[in-house]
């Protein structure tokens, strides 16, 4: 029986033209047949939602050895189902979101459109990986990932993810080596600010939708928000069961 090669369904939320997603195929390309779906435009923030009410297009970008690039109109989370319904002639062995420029650590990964793919995938049974960089610039620097994407990626093909868990990896920004990789949890942090209200010469208000982010608990040191800040990468396993087990049982005393 011939052995087939891999095969890695790859999206993110910063659109198919991206450096990031461009720095993703060349680190990853050695593991597999790369099958590529991505929106035609940015789409941060889009998290895991769908389009239901506008139809969905798909564009064949560039297809070389080992690649096929593709972009839709719609979500994140519509290039990963549009790309199994229509693109995989096979299920994906692994679905890997990004390199996002940005970051995705702490309640970030709830508004996420690169994690929007991981969970989108994920809850296909298929195992998912985000790759987040602390960096938003067009042009940001991802040769520093490259062994960590590589080796991740790599133990992933190789021993597969538990059913309904997949990985949140966000890298920081340093001057030099990383310092270590850290496991860790999603910190505890709030969105302030979040409303910009602006008047137009017309006579009408209008408003953008921006914010600062606080860490609601800086010194505890087991969270990913605290390892980028002190140069480590980190990475969240990340469950799609959103169950708060502890509660059921005191619920159950509730007087409903």
């Amino acid at each position: 029986m011939e052995n087939k090669k891999p095969l890695i369904l790859i999206s993110n939320d910063d659109g198919y033209h991206s450096k990031g997603l461009a720095s993703l195929i060349d680190m990853v390309g050695e593991f597999g047949h790369l099958l590529v779906c991505a929106p035609e435009s940015a789409r941060s923030g889009y998290s895991c939602a769908f389009s239901a009410t506008e139809p969905l297009r798909l564009k064949l970008r560039r297809q070389c050895e080992g690649v096929d690039i593709w972009s839709c109109n719609g979500t994140p989370v519509d290039c990963v189902k549009m790309a199994l319904a229509e693109l995989c002639s096979r299920k994906p062995d692994m679905v890997i979101g990004g390199i996002n420029h940005g970051d995705n650590a702490s309640v970030n990964s709830h508004y996420s459109g690169t994690m929007g793919v991981t969970l989108e995938g994920c809850m296909k049974y298929i195992p998912s990986v985000a790759f987040s960089i602390c960096d938003h610039s067009d042009d940001a620097n991802f040769e520093p990932l490259t062994k960590i994407v590589k080796s991740i990626t790599k133990q992933v093909l190789d021993n597969g993810l538990p059913k309904g868990v997949c990985l949140n990896v966000n890298f920081p920004v340093v001057e030099g080596d990383f310092k270590g990789i850290k496991i860790c949890r999603m910190a505890h942090g709030t969105w302030g600010n979040e409303v910009v209200r602006c008047h137009h010469p017309r006579g009408y208000d209008y408003y953008w939708m921006t914010g600062s982010y606080t860490n609601d608990e800086p010194e505890a040191e087991d969270t990913d928000n605290w390892a980028l800040t002190h140069g480590y990468v980190a990475i969240t396993p990340t469950t799609i069961d959103v169950t708060a087990y502890e509660m059921i049982e005191q619920m159950k005393g509730w007087q409903l």
